[in-house]
């Protein structure tokens, strides 16, 4: 009975301060968020050939599916100048395809990323396309289908980028990137998705998630149920209730989440530095977003605490906060806000409800 009332009563209060359109600052979010994608489509390091740039997930990948989110409230009319520059990178580089050099095409440890990279772009491109319903969206998805493993214990993923850096560069990443197909499938008209085109290829995308879930990390057990929210074929009901349920079970007294609880197990920092316990945007925003979309009637208790800690922990700057996986890192230069940016957009896309 008390464990109710505790959940009647933080319900109340999120239903209190949603009514409330200051309750966050969407002009800030949308601020910060459209600084740091200014930045990152200038910034050298991300610079590719053919005049193009690369897309990274701490960054403009969250940016792609948060920003549209602040259309409406915001009255905007149409897409951000930040946004079509992004929008036509990517279909640029999907259009020279067969021509432009992959991401990351050097070795590292006698491992050539080229294959890596390819894949893991595909993906990528096909997500933000269909998030804006981009003319070039149906190429980049041939794209990705076309790289998707059809054989082996991998069978149904894609070859991912690794480089031992979580949360989406490490050795269990292949499966985050499989959930990132699964939500650009799911941002896809329902038309093309329910296409006998593709449906061997999402049968290969569910059988891969269903078998490799129970050992993933709650953070991609996570993304494994938002993306199933859009494509319920994805994982069981019984898979959905579960990971739900651990979710839940994760959060902390204050109602946020900690990445440092969510991430694989026994994982640690290159440096050694212990990672943050405390409750972060990263974690809360990306938790509070899975169990939204996943449509689980038993996490709206959960869901409801997450949005009063989402609410009251944005700063001066727009943002919320997260700190890196990897290693210390100091939150005033550019790299430090990496995982900021992503924080920032999950954020806004749990407070959005979009």
């Amino acid at each position: 009975m008390k464990s109710f009332v505790l959940a009647i009563s933080f319900l109340c209060a999120w239903q209190a301060q949603a009514g409330d359109a200051k309750s966050w600052d969407r002009k800030a979010a949308a601020a910060y968020l459209d600084a740091r994608m200014s930045w990152w489509e200038s910034w050298p390091s991300a610079a590719r050939d053919h005049e193009t740039f690369c897309i990274s997930c701490h960054t403009s990948l969250p940016y792609a599916m948060a920003r549209p989110a602040l259309r409406s409230s915001l009255s905007e009319d149409g897409p951000t100048a930040d946004e079509h520059v992004f929008v036509d990178n990517i279909s640029k580089r999907v259009s020279l395809w067969a021509e432009v050099e992959p991401f990351y095409s050097d070795a590292k440890n006698g491992a050539p990323k080229s294959a890596e990279s390819r894949g893991t772009e595909a993906v990528l491109n096909a997500l933000v396309l269909a998030r804006y319903n981009a003319p070039a969206a149906v190429d980049a998805l041939n794209n990705m289908w076309a790289l998707q493993l059809k054989a082996g214990e991998k069978r149904g993923s894609w070859i991912w980028l690794n480089f031992h850096n979580e949360p989406w560069e490490a050795p269990d990443s292949a499966f985050w990137g499989a959930t990132l197909a699964g939500l650009a499938a799911g941002w896809a008209p329902e038309s093309y998705r329910k296409s006998s085109e593709i449906r061997d290829n999402l049968a290969m995308l569910a059988d891969y998630l269903q078998h490799e879930q129970q050992n993933q990390s709650t953070l991609n057990r996570a993304m494994a149920l938002w993306a199933s929210g859009k494509v319920p074929q994805l994982l069981t009901a019984e898979q959905r209730a579960a990971i739900a349920a651990e979710i839940a079970g994760k959060q902390r007294e204050d109602g946020g989440w900690s990445e440092s609880s969510l991430v694989v197990k026994d994982w640690k920092r290159h440096d050694g530095t212990p990672m943050d316990a405390a409750s972060d945007g990263y974690g809360t925003g990306l938790m509070v977003t899975a169990l939204e979309q996943s449509g689980e009637p038993s996490a709206k208790a959960a869901i409801a605490r997450g949005l009063v800690w989402l609410e009251s922990h944005q700063d001066a700057s727009g943002a919320w906060l997260s700190t890196s996986m990897n290693k210390q890192r100091d939150p005033a230069t550019d790299v430090g806000r990496f995982m900021s940016d992503a924080a920032t957009a999950y954020s806004v896309l749990a407070l959005s409800g979009r």
